[in-house]
Protein backbone atom coordinates (compact mmCIF):
# COMPACT_ATOMS: atom_id res chain seq x y z
CA UNK A 1 0.00 0.00 0.00
CA UNK A 2 1.34 3.41 -1.02
CA UNK A 3 1.91 5.95 1.73
CA UNK A 4 0.25 9.35 1.47
CA UNK A 5 2.71 12.23 1.62
CA UNK A 6 1.24 15.69 2.13
CA UNK A 7 4.39 17.29 0.70
CA UNK A 8 3.44 15.94 -2.74
CA UNK A 9 0.30 18.07 -2.89
CA UNK A 10 0.74 20.97 -5.25
CA UNK A 11 -1.64 23.89 -5.41
CA UNK A 12 -2.10 25.54 -8.75
CA UNK A 13 -3.10 29.18 -8.99
CA UNK A 14 -5.52 29.98 -11.78
CA UNK A 15 -6.98 33.24 -12.96
CA UNK A 16 -10.66 33.99 -13.38
CA UNK A 17 -10.18 33.82 -17.16
CA UNK A 18 -9.26 30.14 -16.87
CA UNK A 19 -12.63 29.29 -15.29
CA UNK A 20 -15.58 28.59 -17.54
CA UNK A 21 -18.93 30.15 -16.61
CA UNK A 22 -20.23 26.99 -14.98
CA UNK A 23 -17.15 26.61 -12.75
CA UNK A 24 -17.27 30.30 -11.83
CA UNK A 25 -20.87 29.96 -10.65
CA UNK A 26 -20.17 26.71 -8.79
CA UNK A 27 -17.28 28.45 -7.03
CA UNK A 28 -19.45 31.47 -6.18
CA UNK A 29 -22.36 29.42 -4.81
CA UNK A 30 -20.01 27.06 -2.91
CA UNK A 31 -18.16 29.92 -1.21
CA UNK A 32 -21.45 31.53 -0.21
CA UNK A 33 -22.75 28.23 1.21
CA UNK A 34 -19.51 27.82 3.19
CA UNK A 35 -19.83 31.43 4.41
CA UNK A 36 -23.38 30.79 5.63
CA UNK A 37 -22.43 27.52 7.37
CA UNK A 38 -19.47 29.18 9.11
CA UNK A 39 -21.77 32.03 10.18
CA UNK A 40 -24.35 29.64 11.63
CA UNK A 41 -21.70 27.55 13.43
CA UNK A 42 -20.05 30.70 14.84
CA UNK A 43 -23.44 31.92 16.08
CA UNK A 44 -24.09 28.57 17.75
CA UNK A 45 -20.69 28.78 19.50
CA UNK A 46 -21.77 32.20 20.75
CA UNK A 47 -24.90 30.50 22.16
CA UNK A 48 -27.11 32.59 19.86
CA UNK A 49 -29.93 31.29 17.68
CA UNK A 50 -29.04 32.08 14.04
CA UNK A 51 -32.70 32.28 13.09
CA UNK A 52 -33.34 35.12 15.55
CA UNK A 53 -31.12 37.30 13.37
CA UNK A 54 -33.77 37.07 10.66
CA UNK A 55 -36.77 37.91 12.81
CA UNK A 56 -38.98 40.72 11.53
CA UNK A 57 -37.91 44.25 12.40
CA UNK A 58 -40.15 46.34 14.66
CA UNK A 59 -40.45 49.08 12.06
CA UNK A 60 -39.44 49.81 8.49
CA UNK A 61 -36.71 52.26 9.58
CA UNK A 62 -34.10 49.68 8.57
CA UNK A 63 -35.16 50.20 4.94
CA UNK A 64 -34.24 53.89 5.09
CA UNK A 65 -30.84 53.05 6.53
CA UNK A 66 -30.25 50.25 4.00
CA UNK A 67 -31.38 52.25 0.97
CA UNK A 68 -29.51 55.37 2.15
CA UNK A 69 -26.25 53.49 2.66
CA UNK A 70 -26.63 51.72 -0.70
CA UNK A 71 -27.15 55.07 -2.46
CA UNK A 72 -24.08 56.57 -0.77
CA UNK A 73 -21.92 53.52 -1.55
CA UNK A 74 -23.01 53.40 -5.19
CA UNK A 75 -22.37 57.14 -5.58
CA UNK A 76 -18.88 56.72 -4.08
CA UNK A 77 -18.14 53.76 -6.33
CA UNK A 78 -19.35 55.53 -9.47
CA UNK A 79 -17.33 58.64 -8.57
CA UNK A 80 -14.25 56.50 -8.03
CA UNK A 81 -14.82 54.80 -11.39
CA UNK A 82 -15.16 58.18 -13.10
CA UNK A 83 -12.07 59.89 -11.69
CA UNK A 84 -9.69 57.01 -10.98
CA UNK A 85 -7.85 55.21 -13.79
CA UNK A 86 -9.19 51.76 -14.64
CA UNK A 87 -5.94 50.04 -13.67
CA UNK A 88 -6.22 51.45 -10.12
CA UNK A 89 -9.79 50.19 -9.82
CA UNK A 90 -9.24 46.77 -11.38
CA UNK A 91 -10.67 43.65 -9.72
CA UNK A 92 -9.10 41.26 -12.23
CA UNK A 93 -12.28 41.01 -14.29
CA UNK A 94 -14.20 39.02 -11.67
CA UNK A 95 -17.26 41.29 -11.48
CA UNK A 96 -17.38 41.52 -15.27
CA UNK A 97 -17.37 37.72 -15.51
CA UNK A 98 -19.98 37.31 -12.78
CA UNK A 99 -22.46 39.94 -13.96
CA UNK A 100 -21.57 40.74 -17.59
CA UNK A 101 -23.68 38.14 -19.42
CA UNK A 102 -26.03 37.15 -16.63
CA UNK A 103 -29.83 37.44 -17.01
CA UNK A 104 -31.41 40.06 -14.72
CA UNK A 105 -33.24 37.47 -12.59
CA UNK A 106 -29.89 35.74 -11.93
CA UNK A 107 -28.21 39.02 -10.93
CA UNK A 108 -31.07 39.56 -8.44
CA UNK A 109 -30.67 36.02 -7.08
CA UNK A 110 -26.88 36.26 -6.78
CA UNK A 111 -27.11 39.63 -5.05
CA UNK A 112 -29.65 38.31 -2.54
CA UNK A 113 -27.68 35.15 -1.75
CA UNK A 114 -24.41 37.04 -1.31
CA UNK A 115 -26.07 39.68 0.91
CA UNK A 116 -27.71 37.13 3.21
CA UNK A 117 -24.71 34.80 3.49
CA UNK A 118 -22.03 37.46 3.98
CA UNK A 119 -24.06 39.59 6.37
CA UNK A 120 -24.96 36.55 8.47
CA UNK A 121 -21.29 35.76 8.94
CA UNK A 122 -19.76 39.22 9.15
CA UNK A 123 -22.37 41.43 10.80
CA UNK A 124 -24.30 38.66 12.57
CA UNK A 125 -21.44 36.56 13.97
CA UNK A 126 -18.00 38.16 13.54
CA UNK A 127 -18.98 41.73 14.45
CA UNK A 128 -20.67 40.51 17.64
CA UNK A 129 -17.33 39.03 18.67
CA UNK A 130 -14.74 41.62 17.53
CA UNK A 131 -16.64 44.80 16.59
CA UNK A 132 -17.15 46.64 13.29
CA UNK A 133 -13.57 47.87 12.77
CA UNK A 134 -11.83 44.47 12.84
CA UNK A 135 -14.76 42.86 11.07
CA UNK A 136 -14.29 45.37 8.24
CA UNK A 137 -10.59 44.57 8.00
CA UNK A 138 -11.41 40.87 7.64
CA UNK A 139 -14.23 41.65 5.19
CA UNK A 140 -11.90 43.74 3.00
CA UNK A 141 -9.25 41.01 3.17
CA UNK A 142 -11.54 38.23 1.96
CA UNK A 143 -12.44 40.36 -1.05
CA UNK A 144 -8.97 39.43 -2.24
CA UNK A 145 -9.55 40.54 -5.82
CA UNK A 146 -9.45 44.17 -4.66
CA UNK A 147 -6.30 43.90 -2.53
CA UNK A 148 -3.95 44.77 -5.40
CA UNK A 149 -5.20 48.37 -5.32
CA UNK A 150 -5.76 50.51 -2.24
CA UNK A 151 -8.74 52.51 -3.56
CA UNK A 152 -11.16 49.58 -4.04
CA UNK A 153 -9.84 48.01 -0.83
CA UNK A 154 -10.57 51.27 1.00
CA UNK A 155 -14.06 51.43 -0.51
CA UNK A 156 -14.80 47.84 0.57
CA UNK A 157 -13.52 48.60 4.08
CA UNK A 158 -15.59 51.79 4.30
CA UNK A 159 -18.75 50.11 3.04
CA UNK A 160 -18.22 47.22 5.45
CA UNK A 161 -17.76 49.59 8.38
CA UNK A 162 -20.93 51.46 7.37
CA UNK A 163 -22.81 48.13 7.14
CA UNK A 164 -21.68 47.37 10.69
CA UNK A 165 -22.69 50.82 11.87
CA UNK A 166 -26.23 50.60 10.48
CA UNK A 167 -26.56 47.14 12.03
CA UNK A 168 -25.71 48.63 15.43
CA UNK A 169 -27.95 51.66 14.82
CA UNK A 170 -31.04 49.71 13.71
CA UNK A 171 -30.57 46.53 15.75
CA UNK A 172 -31.65 44.37 12.83
CA UNK A 173 -29.59 42.40 10.34
CA UNK A 174 -32.12 43.37 7.65
CA UNK A 175 -30.56 46.85 7.37
CA UNK A 176 -27.10 45.66 6.23
CA UNK A 177 -28.68 42.87 4.15
CA UNK A 178 -30.83 45.45 2.35
CA UNK A 179 -27.85 47.75 1.71
CA UNK A 180 -25.55 44.91 0.61
CA UNK A 181 -28.24 43.50 -1.70
CA UNK A 182 -28.91 46.87 -3.35
CA UNK A 183 -25.21 47.67 -3.77
CA UNK A 184 -24.50 44.33 -5.46
CA UNK A 185 -27.70 44.43 -7.51
CA UNK A 186 -27.27 47.94 -8.87
CA UNK A 187 -23.55 47.57 -9.54
CA UNK A 188 -24.25 44.20 -11.19
CA UNK A 189 -26.90 45.80 -13.42
CA UNK A 190 -24.53 48.66 -14.27
CA UNK A 191 -21.89 46.14 -15.37
CA UNK A 192 -24.50 44.10 -17.29
CA UNK A 193 -25.97 47.02 -19.26
CA UNK A 194 -22.66 48.82 -19.76
CA UNK A 195 -21.41 45.66 -21.46
CA UNK A 196 -24.48 45.58 -23.71
CA UNK A 197 -23.74 49.11 -24.91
Amino acid sequence: MKKFDIRNIKLKTISVDQLDDRMLLINLYATQAITLVIGFVWLLFQHRNPFFLFSAANSLDYLYWGVGLAAAAIAADLLAARFIPDEANDDGGVNERIFGNRPIWHIVLLSLIVAICEETLFRGAVQYHIGPYWTSIIFATIHVRYLRHWIPTGLVFGISYALGWIYIKTGTLWAPITAHFLIDLIMGLVIRFRREE
